[in-house]
């Protein structure tokens, strides 16, 4: 039985802002009201890791998880990855074709399966391959050049020609590239992002489906600005039942294959997923839709999930919660009466910046 709730900073997890920090904390919080337990943060000088639930800052690698004492998904908020390659963007897309560069890590089954349901696209570790790749993707349009790295949208170019590409190779550092990849995707027009995922505590499930919105950060960039979200109680089924619109239904679709395939993955374990699909127009004006990319830790949207999953807790005959995750930046912000704050102030790094959420509809039924 689980005894204390902790927050735990992973020694290979990317560098958060302190609003996330803060952010995280409330998530772990939350839990440990679900799971009517203490909350800390980690201290391996004094806690018993076999009585832990652990909420990591960043999904985590199979060998220190198991050195925590983490040994399914009843023992962590997120996933457990066999690689840290396999964390980030770089295993939606395929190799430009079978004499391509690629790391030890790279898992070819994975990246065969969802061919389907992700956008057209490749991943690269070299320069050669990047320019070859590119070739393919501009003959239909332009191309999105992105970090595996990265998150919220940052670290992304698009790119109109070779040139461009080559002058954006000449200044990236080559042991990066072939150590983490870069992805190449068709860019779309009139873009959207949804998304799809489920979170599971003490065998409580509940799975959604949700747009995100985009919001302009205090730097003037358009960055992820939160998430809404339909929660139904129970698994991948309970969302079949719920209407929603071909674009929706769709997306559900593609994120079920692709999480589906994450069996390709030796040692994986999840709890909490969520997948970005984006839609809208390729360079031909041909509407798709895709799978972008996964997120097996805390994310954006986990406070909307966890204020759903605590009604749920709370009041047994509900059965969908629409919840929503807000982030605005820049001074003078409000939040609605009924939200619960998570963040209000300046953050050293991100600057002034408000973060909520809101429980906005409980139905006792889908409709």
């Amino acid at each position: 039985m689980t005894e204390c709730v902790v927050v735990y900073f992973s020694r290979s997890g990317a560098p958060m802002y302190t609003h996330e920090a803060v952010t995280l904390t409330t998530v772990a919080n939350a839990i440990s009201l679900v799971k009517q337990c203490r909350f800390e943060r980690y201290d391996s000088a004094r806690h018993d890791s076999g009585k832990l639930y652990f909420v990591p800052n960043d999904t985590l690698l199979a060998g220190e998880a198991s050195s925590l004492g983490i040994r399914g998904p009843d023992d962590v908020f997120g996933g457990v990855v066999p690689d840290a390659l396999v964390k980030t963007k770089a295993i939606t897309h395929e190799l430009i074709d079978a004499r391509a560069e690629r790391p030890k890590a790279w898992c070819c089954g994975f990246p065969e399966r969802v061919r389907g349901v992700v956008l057209p696209g490749y991943t690269v570790f070299s320069a050669e391959d990047a320019r070859r790749a590119a070739v393919r993707i501009l003959a239909g349009g332009l191309l999105r050049l992105k970090d595996p790295l990265g998150d919220g949208g940052k670290d992304q170019v698009v790119v109109s020609s070779a040139g461009e590409l080559d002058a954006l190779l000449e200044r990236w550092p080559q042991d990066r590239l072939a150590a983490h990849g870069l992805v190449l995707e068709c860019n779309l027009n009139e873009a959207t992002t949804l998304s799809v995922g489920q979170t599971a505590i003490d065998g409580l499930m509940l799975s959604y489906y949700g747009w995100q919105r985009t919001v302009t950060n205090n730097e003037g960039k358009t960055v992820y600005g939160g998430s809404h979200l339909i929660c139904a109680r129970g698994g991948w089924d309970a969302l079949d039942r719920l209407p929603m619109g071909r674009e929706e239904r769709t997306a559900v679709r593609q994120a079920r294959c692709y999480d589906a395939a994450t069996e390709e993955f030796p040692s994986f374990f999840v709890s909490r997923r969520n997948y970005d699909v984006c839609q809208g127009f390729d360079g031909g004006g041909q509407w798709r839709s895709g799978v972008l990319e996964a997120s097996w830790r805390s994310g954006g949207a986990s406070t909307a999930e966890l204020a759903a999953l605590t009604a749920f807790v709370q009041d047994p005959t509900l059965q969908v919660i629409e919840a929503a995750a807000i982030k605005q930046f820049g001074r003078n912000r409000d939040a609605p009466r009924d939200a619960i704050v998570h963040f209000r102030g300046d953050d050293p790094q991100d600057g002034p910046i408000l973060r909520y959420t809101r429980v906005i509809r409980r139905l006792r039924q889908a409709a």
